[in-house]
């Protein structure tokens, strides 16, 4: 089940907005930054690093939930 909004993951590697997708779209991460790769590299007309950047400037970052039990130490 997709979730309502889009936003920046806190799993992140770099800005969080592949695994935000991921976690919208209910799929792996590793699938989602596999294809992102994949499409940079031999698509000629992606300009990948530019939509990461874009993305990442838009995209909220996901709130913190102060009930959630992980987030608290």
């Amino acid at each position: 089940m997709a979730a309502d909004r889009l936003y920046r993951s806190r799993n992140r590697v770099l800005g969080g907005v592949l695994a935000g997708f991921a976690e919208y779209f209910s799929i792996d991460v590793v699938l989602v930054r596999l294809i992102y790769v994949l499409l940079s590299l031999f698509s000629a007309g992606f300009p990948g690093l530019l939509v990461y950047i874009i993305f990442w400037i838009v995209t909220p970052e996901k709130p913190v939930n102060p009930y959630n039990s992980e987030t608290t130490s």
